[in-house]
């Protein structure tokens, strides 16, 4: 049984990644699918990298990347512990509400549903809503700085990925996504 708020992070990531492979094996057929080479440029290269920030490297100590941005204290790290698991939650939540037309690349569904209930009518993406809270969870966790700049990465990756989700939407769903788009927000309630 993991003992620190560290393991049980690391398990708490594991079973979210068990929960996710599983799920992804019953989603509607796709019709229209983003190019691996336009995926890879858009936004894998970033989240890779966002991942490998999450490790400590010591030929980077004594550097400003491995001093903390937080102290070094038990409740900081329950409290990323608390923050990852709520993240992964909220994640979770959006991809039960989301069913079988979600896709962990960008594609359009087989008789595509616009769904705009549940964690969708807080935000548009809360998907990545839910894993960029979880990996801030994380970071925080770590408590370095490292950690902090994997986070902004994610953004990044996910900024650059719901940007072309969003254009195929608006093709599909014409003035009803434009409305949604009025009325909720990408990425963090009222605010982005």
């Amino acid at each position: 049984m993991p003992s620190s708020p560290a393991q049980w992070i690391n398990v708490a990531w594991v079973l979210w990644l068990a929960y996710w492979a599983i799920s992804a094996l019953r989603v509607k057929p796709a019709v229209r699918v983003e190019s691996t080479g336009s995926r890879w440029g858009r936004h894998v290269l970033w989240l890779i990298l966002a991942v490998l920030m999450l490790r400590r490297y010591p030929s980077l100590d004594g550097t400003w990347l491995n001093q903390r941005f937080v102290p070094d204290q038990w409740s900081v790290t329950w409290l990323g512990l608390g923050v990852t698991v709520l993240g992964l939650g909220f994640a979770c939540w959006a991809r039960v509400i989301l069913g079988r037309n979600w896709s962990g690349i960008v594609q359009l569904k087989q008789d595509h549903e616009l769904i705009v209930r549940g964690p969708y009518s807080l935000v548009r993406h809360p998907i990545y809503t839910g894993l960029l809270l979880a990996f801030f969870g994380t970071a925080l966790a770590i408590g370095e700085w490292h950690a902090l700049i994997g986070v902004v990465l994610l953004a990044v990756a996910f900024w650059r990925k719901l940007r072309l989700e969003e254009c195929w939407l608006c093709e599909l769903f014409g003035e009803q996504y434009r409305n949604y788009m009025r009325h909720v927000k990408a990425l963090v309630p009222w605010v982005i």
